[in-house]
């Protein structure tokens, strides 16, 4: 007996229906990203091994995918090696490349390549499948596709802005509203670290305060203390829990809090720039909200942190984030080339604009027209006919035999068909054709030489 298919878990087939679905997500995205002035690039679904591990921290190196060496690799493995069952030290031995975690390390990479043929400030957009190791559940997949904006050679405030204002014009064009952007900045948490006597652990106190929202300020608490981070430090940090008023007047408290710390304060310096130049713009969708727990556990950042929250009510991690990565190509010999970018969430943002119905309502619509076959001279003109719109750039069809009309209805109704063209042999001999108006249900007669007539209703 056959064995019944099936897929890994944490990937996904996906029907007619929701490509199309996604490809909505992906044109808009792809329409705001234009707009802004960014440019698409391409770069491989694998990269060398030594490229991608070690940019991620810890947890993210043990989430991307290795790839095994082609031929008997096991082979050239020595027996010390092999007999450790060290998983760090065999690895190298028999993985030279891995699938990539995310775009942005590719990106850093492609930029130190061509950095000859790049015009900086560069601005690029990409939009690919990134795959990670991660336990499957809802909004969250092994496979999943990214779309990336980033600015590389400008360390200007402005772009910051700029990208804020990025996120709100696509959620706005998505019909998206009550979006909630989040930011941080990397530097405020270094004097936070620092003035609670922590430095040399920052990347620990991070990775566990940006686990807040998930598992509480208790669950942080302790996972600080396992790190090595001291009670009397954590004590310090609890007036940050509970922060109250507006993004500048938390700014304004977190100034008093950093008074030891020149890091600190510059964090604060660059926020209140950002906030204040968001004020003055406006944002039509989203709001935007200061959270000194917002970490991302990525150790790159360096800067402003973003993360995006999807409107309340709805069940749903993170819909985007990012932030500044000032030192990101100097891990491929590139110095001193500032950078900053924000990545949207398209798995997590279908989910959010299925479960709202903000989807388009002729989005389902596969096809316009579908044509009846009533044989094999009303089908010829029939298909004449679909040629004619097609030419026109109507999504035209022909059904491929002369089955019983109750079939060929279904099969226009189950599709989501607008229009259904009817040419039987009076037609024929009339030289016309009958539109079927699926969703009113009333018909009309039009000349087969003036289809035009009929396009203008479409």
């Amino acid at each position: 007996m056959a064995q019944k298919p099936s897929i890994p878990k944490g990937t996904r087939d996906f029907s007619p229906a929701e490509v199309t679905k996604r490809d909505y997500i992906f044109d808009t995205v792809k329409r705001q990203f234009e707009i802004f002035g960014f440019q698409p690039i391409e770069t491989p679904s694998f990269e060398n091994f030594e490229t991608l591990m070690g940019k991620y921290g810890d947890e993210g190196d043990r989430l991307i995918f290795k790839i095994l060496k082609s031929g008997d690799f096991i082979s050239k493995v020595d027996d010390v090696t092999y007999s450790s069952k060290k998983s760090n030290s065999l690895m190298p031995k028999i993985s030279d490349k891995a699938l990539r975690y995310d775009l942005t390390v590719p990106f850093a990479r492609y930029v130190v390549m061509h950095q000859n043929e790049i015009d900086f400030p560069f601005k690029r957009y990409q939009i690919q499948p990134v795959w990670r190791a991660d336990r499957p559940q809802k909004g969250r997949f092994r496979e999943f596709y990214q779309c990336d904006a980033d600015v590389v050679g400008s360390d200007s405030l402005l772009q910051e802005v700029e990208l804020i204002k990025l996120y709100d014009a696509v959620f706005t064009d998505l019909k998206l509203e009550g979006v909630k952007i989040k930011l941080n900045n990397r530097k405020i948490l270094a004097g936070i670290a620092e003035v609670i006597g922590v430095k040399h652990l920052l990347v620990d106190f991070t990775v566990a305060l940006d686990k807040l929202d998930k598992i509480g300020e208790e669950g942080v608490r302790k996972e600080m203390l396992e790190k090595g981070i001291s009670e009397q430090s954590i004590e310090k940090l609890t007036p940050l829990f509970h922060l109250t008023g507006g993004s500048l007047v938390q700014l304004e408290s977190l100034k008093l809090l950093l008074e030891g710390s020149e890091e600190g304060l510059k964090g604060v310096e660059e926020l209140i720039f950002v906030v204040q130049t968001i004020q003055k713009l406006g944002l039509k969708s989203a709001s935007l909200a200061i959270d000194v727990t917002l970490a991302r556990g990525l150790n790159y950042y360096t800067g402003a942190i973003f993360e995006v929250s999807a409107p309340e009510g709805v069940a749903m991690g993170s819909i985007g984030g990012g932030g500044r990565y000032d030192d990101l190509t100097g891990i491929f010999g590139m110095k001193n080339t500032s950078g900053v970018g924000i990545s949207f969430g398209l798995d997590r943002i279908y989910l959010v604009l299925e479960e709202l119905a903000l989807f388009p309502e002729d989005i389902k619509e596969s096809i316009q027209v579908l044509c009846v076959n009533f044989g094999n001279r009303e089908s010829m003109a029939a298909l004449q006919l679909v040629s004619q719109l097609r030419e026109k750039g109507v999504k035209a069809d022909l059904y491929p035999s002369s089955a019983k009309m109750q079939k060929q209805m279904k099969y226009a109704h189950n599709r989501n068909v607008p229009y259904v063209i009817l040419i039987g042999a009076q037609e024929l001999e009339q030289g016309s054709f009958v539109v079927k108006d699926m969703k009113q249900g009333n018909q009309k007669s039009y000349l087969l030489q003036a289809p035009e007539e009929f396009l203008k209703t479409l």
